[in-house]
């Protein structure tokens, strides 16, 4: 297993409505009613600060995890202190020689000029909706909807999310709700619709029952 970098060694938070959240989905949901208990007592798990969260998210497109984590153990060893402004120093050549590629360079330090300028308004994000943080988020080079959507569930633990752009979720739908049919975008928003105001938390389980591991980003 690889080790830790700095930016990643920080306590795991748990969300306080997690256990309301599955009473919830329990009395309004038949495959939730039985999805749910076959998981015990693990819970969404966020780690890491915003920018660390959103620069692996980049780093990691269109390549393995294996391969994710190995690039990103070489690229934020480059920075002793992983802030914006320490990635807005580094050289290209010097990032690219860490594994990234031309644009993944790119991506990052816009990444890091958003954050560096408060283009992002971190701070506030708290009183903020889900759509007004998707907005500022996409605004950024290699960020697209799902990966603000990922954002809003994994770090900012947003409890009413559904990413109807998920491979997974659209199949473990199918599987979970229609026998295994192909579903369309507009018959997941149905069945969510149930799910609400705790969609976050369905499809945390609806992921766990294609892979019992837990989903991690």
């Amino acid at each position: 297993m690889a080790s830790k970098t700095p930016a990643e060694v920080v306590p795991e938070v748990v969300p306080p409505y997690w256990d309301e959240a599955c009473k919830h989905l329990v009395k309004r949901d038949r495959v939730l009613r039985k999805l749910i208990p076959q998981f015990g007592e693990a819970r969404l798990q966020s780690r890491g600060d915003a920018f660390a969260t959103l620069a692996r998210s980049i780093v990691g497109q269109q390549i393995s995890v294996k391969a994710a984590q190995s690039v990103w153990n070489r690229w934020a060893a480059l920075a002793p202190k992983f802030q914006p402004a320490a990635v807005l120093a580094m050289g290209v050549e010097e990032q690219r020689s860490a594994g990234l590629s031309a644009r993944k360079v790119e991506y990052l330090r816009d990444l890091a000029e958003h954050f560096d300028s408060g283009q992002v308004h971190v701070s506030q994000w708290a009183q903020m909706d889900d759509e007004a943080i998707i907005e500022e988020l996409v605004a950024i080079r290699g960020i697209g909807r799902w990966t603000a959507e990922m954002f809003l569930i994994f770090h900012l633990m947003r409890p009413n999310v559904m990413p109807l752009d998920d491979v997974g979720l659209l199949k473990g739908i199918s599987l979970n709700y229609f026998s295994g049919e192909p579903v369309s975008r507009a018959e997941a928003r149905e069945v969510g619709d149930a799910w609400a105001p705790y969609r976050s938390v369905a499809v945390w389980y609806i992921w766990r029952s294609l892979d019992p591991l837990p989903v991690d980003y």
